[in-house]
């Protein structure tokens, strides 16, 4: 049975940060709206092999290479420009507030841990009204590996200055949890109403349909 965490650290790319306004940027560069989902997809599969093999290149590298790919190569540069360019102005999630605010109001320090770089974090941190709530924002650029990579979690705990069983993630993936799950951490699924937690993972210790209830969840651990 888990204990109640002393950190929390959120994934920030669809946990705390929505990427839907990105799917009218594609519209408007001649692609199809749901290329958004095979692009997320595409870019977290190119930085976990580079991972898999020892290297790393940062987020939105790999994410501009990923939409060059999906789309034949037939998307100009200036499209690519317009499209990135939107990664800079997403917003949250409404139930991410609410979830890091009764955190840190119950003693419990709030780190963001992404495969963005720590500049688009920060800046959405910053621009979301999560700024006083956040204590840090730890990039996976400081580690050279994506997650899930085991040393990615072991280095927030590390920078945190807790052991790795005081340390919660809260991810609306369910490989995010189980590499955290696998590297010690206690762990936080958000479903958002998606259905189940995918079978070949470790389950997570709480699970919630919103930040919120997840939040809840820990703190009654």
């Amino acid at each position: 049975m888990s204990s109640r965490p002393t950190v929390v650290a959120f994934d920030v790319i669809e946990t705390l940060m929505s990427l839907e306004p990105l799917r009218d940027r594609l519209a408007a560069a001649g692609q199809p709206p749901g290329l958004l989902e095979a692009w997320y997809t595409r870019t977290l599969r190119d930085g976990m092999a580079l991972s898999a093999t020892g290297d790393y290149a940062a987020f939105t590298d790999v994410a501009e290479a990923a939409l060059r790919g999906l789309t034949h190569y037939t998307i100009s540069d200036e499209q690519v420009a317009r499209v990135m360019a939107g990664l800079g102005e997403l917003p949250a999630f409404p139930d991410a507030l609410p979830a890091v605010r009764r955190l840190t109001e119950a003693g419990l320090p709030v780190v963001c841990l992404t495969n963005g770089t720590a500049e688009l974090a920060s800046s959405f941190v910053e621009r979301t009204g999560l700024g006083p709530w956040v204590e840090r924002v730890i990039s996976v650029g400081e580690v050279y590996r994506w997650k899930p990579a085991g040393v990615v979690y072991l280095y927030a705990a590390e920078v945190m200055g807790v052991a790795p069983a005081q340390m919660a993630l809260v991810a609306a993936h369910d490989w995010d949890c189980h590499g955290a799950k696998r590297a010690g951490l206690i762990t936080g699924w958000v479903s958002r109403k998606s259905g189940g937690f995918g079978a070949p993972f470790a389950p997570p210790d709480v699970t919630g349909e919103d930040l919120t209830e997840v939040a809840a969840k820990l703190l009654a651990l």
